[in-house]
């Protein structure tokens, strides 16, 4: 037989798309024509693949090799189909049984020396074979775990080219990988370790109970960075729905950690001020790959030292932290990525952040406005909680007073007020506080206009925006959540608007 084909997949984003992978041996002068939208990487697949054969000891059939990629207006990315063109052209050429790979789904990029290597977005890869009823699927051998996560298909491992022909001819049969338990998770820092920070905690708290943005200010040593870092140990374990999409997300951006194939914890970004738009929200040359924004998907986004970020980069965070994704476009093609993750701003007040706070300041009131402004004010605007930090008292240094609480004593309280929200929302698609729309809010879960006083004062004196407002009402809901009642009253109202309104840069 001259004609074989098996399947690989394609992928755009998070989202796999099933490739049928075709080989034609015909008369003429030999050579490889591949056609199907092929990138550079796939297009040099050939010479990988030619080595592979040979050094695995079958023989490269001398005759002129056609091979198709279809559906052939989608782009191919990526060395990952390496495994699926050597089984097609090996069945094409009568060294394997011609419909010996026609029902498998082949993923894996080979080695010169036949060895078959790792390859990027193994899980959506599988995935989106499952959805296609594919049943069995062979994978490189540092790529099983990963495949195993896949309920209702059967993970192949291999190591070599050599054990797929193997495996295709009947010598021997490739073992069929089973999931293995899943590590414990690495313990998250603990929200005890933060010396005093009153306020500091319980923004962190209702930021993880509500899912609100929070915006952190204050000298050096204050905490910002601690209270950050301890948010996500705040946050609810992923459910396995939710941790697949985020292991989808880290594995088409190849920072899965080694020996954690499932990532159950939400995750916690934090990329340095010099980070460019496409590190910050996604792109790249080349496959389009997940950025930190993305990466923190049901997790956080911690930028700290938020004014030195370029003002045009941070703006860039505004539409796809309201719509939870983004989708990032190429001539080639475009993909979509979910973000619907919790941002966390961390600042000086001033350029010369003096460990003393504003009495030691050596700023010019001209540097202090220049310096807020590089933070737009449609990007504050979206942050719901907003705190300044007092520096350390040598008091609270030396361990005077009651011991903070930890971790475990704070998350029980977020995981009850997530609860409550969950049960009032059921039915809705929403989560939490942070994600009800201003409409909704209003009609069907109306605060007592008694409350509303204050509120509506700032309001009316042009303290804040409609949009404020909201925010104002959703922090009140979360309040109330937390504090175990029904309905917001008047001193949640004043809470929420206090943290909405604190001065965050003096």
């Amino acid at each position: 037989m001259t004609l074989a084909r098996t399947w690989s997949v394609g992928l755009a984003g998070v989202s796999g798309e099933m490739v049928e992978v075709e080989v034609d041996m015909s008369a003429g002068v030999p050579g490889v024509v591949l056609v199907g939208l092929p990138d550079a990487v796939v297009r040099q697949s050939v010479d990988r693949v030619r080595a592979a054969v040979v050094n695995t000891g079958a023989s490269w059939p001398m005759r002129r090799i056609t091979i198709g990629l279809s559906p052939a207006a989608m782009p191919k990315q990526g060395s990952g189909f390496d495994l699926a063109l050597a089984a097609a052209v090996l069945a094409a050429a009568g060294t394997l049984p011609a419909d010996s790979a026609d029902g498998l789904v082949l993923l894996g990029e080979l080695g010169l020396d036949g060895s078959v290597r790792a390859v990027r977005g193994v899980l959506p890869a599988v995935l989106a074979a499952a959805r296609a009823g594919h049943a069995t699927v062979v994978v490189p051998a540092g790529n099983a775990e990963e495949a195993a996560l896949v309920d209702g298909v059967e993970v192949l491992a291999a190591r070599t080219l050599g054990d797929l022909v193997g495996h295709l001819s009947g010598r021997h049969r490739l073992p069929a990988h089973r999931r293995g338990p899943l590590p414990p998770p690495a313990p998250a820092p603990d929200l005890g370790d933060v010396v005093g920070q009153v306020a500091g905690r319980r923004a962190v708290e209702v930021a993880a109970a509500g899912g609100h943005h929070l915006f952190l200010t204050g000298p050096p040593g204050a905490g910002k960075t601690m209270l950050a870092e301890r948010l996500p140990g705040l946050l609810p374990v992923l459910d396995e729905r939710a941790a697949l999409e985020v292991t989808a997300i880290h594995s088409v951006a190849g920072t899965l950690p080694p020996g954690a194939p499932l990532l159950s914890r939400p995750p916690f970004e934090a990329p340095h001020h010099t980070a460019t738009m496409a590190a910050l929200v996604g792109g790249g040359s080349g496959a389009i790959r997940p950025g930190a924004l993305c990466r923190a998907h049901r997790g956080v986004l911690f930028l700290d030292e938020a004014p030195e970020f370029p003002r045009a980069t941070l703006d860039t965070l505004r539409q796809p932290l309201e719509r939870g994704q983004v989708t990032i476009s190429r001539a080639a093609g475009s993909a979509t990525f979910p973000c619907r993750a919790q941002l966390v701003l961390a600042a000086n007040p001033c350029p010369c952040a003096s460990a003393a706070g504003d009495a030691a300041c050596t700023c010019s009131p001209l540097e202090r406005r220049r310096y807020r402004s590089r933070l737009s004010g449609p990007l504050l605007d979206r942050i719901d909680l907003r705190v300044e930090l007092p520096p350390v008292t040598r008091a609270a240094w030396m361990g005077a007073g009651a011991a903070p609480e930890p971790t475990a004593a704070v998350a029980a309280r977020v995981s009850a007020a997530r609860g409550a929200a969950a049960a009032r929302l059921a039915g809705t698609g929403l989560l939490v506080n942070s994600q009800v729309p201003g409409r909704l809010l209003r009609e069907r879960w109306p605060v007592p206009r008694p409350a509303l006083a204050l509120a509506e004062r700032a309001l009316d004196r042009g303290l804040l925006s409609v949009r404020g407002l909201d925010r104002v009402l959703r922090v009140s809901w979360t309040l109330a959540d937390l504090a175990g009642r029904t309905v917001p009253d008047g001193d949640d109202v004043a809470e929420a608007l206090g943290m909405r309104l604190q001065r965050v840069a003096a």
